[in-house]
């Protein structure tokens, strides 16, 4: 690692610490995320080997967040070797892009041909990952860093991206941040598939267009009506077996809303896309709330 210059500390990924650093040889900007994933006798972790061939693939999206290099070190304490992914350093995340627009001496809506453009890049990210087998499972503002100067977006932290095979795998209930979270995630459904993702880019997409979260929940009860007021309540009719998934109750019964209360902002088109995403995707043992979705 002596030929990274550490810079600062930029957050915590899903894995352990990320850190902004030189190539003291280049002077190339990286992100360094260090793994708490310790090697034993044996080398490293067949999960760590797995995460990293798979960023490597993925990787090769230009709307992927680059994985430059793997480095091993010794950590100098324990003497237990660490693994440093190397990824290029991108300066901003459209979280803080969206605040800037939101808050400070300059207030203003995003360009729409800048929401067009970041909207069209994280579905080609997202369609060559899905392509490759793999759910990202928390997509969300913070995890979309942007190359503002180029105008890129990029998707990073796909720690918990994984495999999915068919029939689907039963997968862990706890996973999305709960304002992207998919309304089959939030019933505690076990059985979903590429549907999770793309209601969390119509999330992301209504962000952008508002400036504030779509449905910002601070329960998974809460979540879920924030939902179905402006969606309307599912029925068995729409989504049959709703009714049975497990963290399903009595809910107030509400009638669908025009979504152009939620983005009045939005031309005609852009809600049409907007109900889109809001209709998930139908693997063939499971429909998603209210159809089925092609992208």
């Amino acid at each position: 690692m002596e030929k990274y210059e550490k810079l600062e500390k930029v957050g915590e990924g899903t894995y352990g610490k990320v850190y902004k650093a030189k190539d003291k040889e280049t002077g190339q900007l990286v992100a360094l995320k260090k793994t708490r994933l310790e090697m034993d006798e044996e080398g490293v972790p067949p999960t760590a080997l797995r995460e990293v061939s798979l960023l490597q693939l993925l990787s090769q999206s230009l709307y992927v967040v680059r994985l430059l290099c793997v480095e091993h070190v010794h950590h100098h304490k324990s003497g237990k070797p660490l693994l440093y992914l190397v990824f290029e350093y991108l300066d901003t995340d459209l979280k803080k892009y969206i605040d800037s627009h939101r808050k400070g001496p300059n207030p203003r809506p995003l360009p729409s041909s800048l929401v067009q453009s970041f909207l069209f890049q994280l579905c080609k990210g997202v369609a060559h990952c899905h392509s490759h087998g793999v759910l990202h499972r928390d997509l969300k503002p913070q995890n979309l860093l942007l190359d503002q100067g180029k105008g890129v977006l990029k998707i990073a932290d796909l720690g918990l991206g994984r495999a999915f095979t068919v029939p689907l795998k039963s997968y862990t209930h706890e996973i999305v941040t709960l304002w992207y979270r998919a309304p089959e995630v939030l019933l505690g459904s076990t059985h979903y598939s590429t549907a999770v993702d793309m209601w969390s880019v119509g999330c992301i997409f209504a962000e952008m267009v508002r400036r504030q979260a779509l449905f910002p929940g601070d329960s998974e009860f809460q979540q879920l009506l924030h939902i179905f007021r402006l969606l309307g309540t599912p029925s068995e009719k729409q989504w049959p077996g709703v009714s049975s998934l497990r963290d399903w109750h009595v809910y107030p019964q509400w009638e669908p809303q025009n979504l152009t209360r939620a983005v009045p902002s939005l031309e005609p088109e852009g809600v049409d896309l907007l109900s889109v995403t809001a209709k998930g995707q139908s693997p063939a043992d499971h429909t998603s709330y209210q159809d089925s979705l092609s992208y």
